[in-house]
């Protein structure tokens, strides 16, 4: 389907609990692609809270504080269901409740976590516990076929964890997240690099995470252990709890870890930077690896059973592929390899940057469009 099977002007309405990039991967991508989107169509995002720079029309939905989460998602979609029943052509939803036109699916489906592959005994847990049944019903009617509704994944894992847990007769559309290539600038570098007391010789090591140790921060310091001390680390989205891992377990590399709090400025890290770690234990996508191709930096990233964006990646041709992100010997070698032999380091960046170019934002968005346009045909 061509955008131009696409009306010249929608309306759409964005529902995301929060809109901005320093609140993680999935809400990073929403900005990203309503960065394009609102280009070309009327666009209003509802949401909780908002941190962005884009000149787009914004309704703050109020929710207690005091709620559960559950509660405060339940409340939320319902809001939001009674603000764009009307004046809307397409709901573009990012939140896994209610039912719009778009339901995006950014992790695995709450079904599959608590069902698959689980015993009778486990199985029979969940329903006994009152607080997972509600995410369970509110997923429920967010994956529901119905006109108008279509369904996507941002990986083809997310999609094929769907289908094992509603029916393969689920239909699914994949879009993943997009980036756009990024040029150095020697001043930025060199700037960041003084902050974050690196010196010339130096290997800058970066991990850019909300959650650092739920995407393998462990392993990297360990790794980092079996490194000369001209390895250095800098991790994006440290809070309090890694201060504390890295003080009381890792004492002998700290002086060689600078910490960063999360920030929406992450573009100065990875210009910074000479190599980018990411041994996750679990991304749909992983959004981090990608945007660091687009900056230019040579990548190393779990398998594609851990990290959906790996199934994009081939070993030593465009990226470096750990088949074990726990062990801390392969993330050092290859560490090693990347920050120190030029060769190797040359040809992965350079056919990284053919893979960006397939990821372009400006093409997600056309994707979106051609959704758009099925959802609101299979309405008529």
């Amino acid at each position: 389907m061509k955008i131009a099977d696409v009306p010249k002007r929608l309306r759409i309405a964005l529902l995301t609990e929060r809109f901005g990039h320093q609140f993680g991967g999935a809400e990073s991508y929403a900005v990203s692609l309503f960065r394009v989107l609102s280009q070309r169509h009327n666009v209003t995002v509802f949401a909780r809270t908002f941190d962005h720079d884009l000149p787009i029309k914004q309704h703050i939905v109020p929710i207690p504080s005091w709620c559960p989460s559950w509660l405060r998602l339940w409340l939320f979609s319902r809001r939001c269901n009674q603000l764009t029943r009307a004046g809307f052509d397409i709901t573009h939803s990012h939140i896994n409740a209610g039912s719009a036109d778009i339901q995006l699916m950014h992790v695995s489906p709450v079904r599959y976590r608590r069902f698959f592959n689980r015993t009778f005994f486990q199985k029979l847990l969940v329903w006994l516990n009152p607080l997972r049944l509600p995410y369970l019903w509110m997923e429920s009617q967010a994956v529901k076929p119905a006109p108008g509704h279509v369904l996507v994944a941002v990986a083809p894992v997310v999609e094929q964890q769907l289908k094992l847990a509603y029916g393969e007769d689920l239909v699914v559309e994949v879009v993943t997240p997009g980036a756009e290539i990024v040029l150095l600038d020697e001043g930025v570098r060199q700037r960041v690099r003084a902050e974050l007391g690196w010196v010339s010789q130096d290997i800058g090591c970066l991990l850019v995470a909300r959650n650092p140790l739920r995407k393998g921060l462990v392993a990297v310091l360990r790794a980092m252990l079996l490194l000369p001390e001209t390895f250095r680390l800098a991790v994006v989205g440290a809070g309090p709890e890694v201060q504390e891992v890295l003080a009381l377990q890792f004492p002998g590399v700290r002086d060689r870890v600078r910490l960063i709090a999360a920030t929406p400025e992450v573009s100065s890290y990875y210009l910074a930077a000479d190599v980018y770690v990411h041994p996750t234990l679990q991304d749909s996508f992983g959004m981090a690896p990608l945007e660091a191709m687009a900056h230019g930096l040579p990548v190393i990233l779990s398998g594609a059973a851990y990290c959906g964006f790996a199934q994009y990646v081939t070993h030593e041709q465009n990226g470096w592929v750990l088949s074990d992100p726990q062990d801390p010997e392969q993330i050092a070698t290859a560490l090693r390899v990347l920050g120190l032999d030029a060769e190797v380091r040359t040809r992965l960046i350079a056919q990284a940057a053919k893979l960006v170019a397939d990821f372009s934002w400006a093409a997600i968005a056309e994707r979106y469009e051609a959704l758009y346009a099925k959802s609101l045909a299979s309405r008529e």
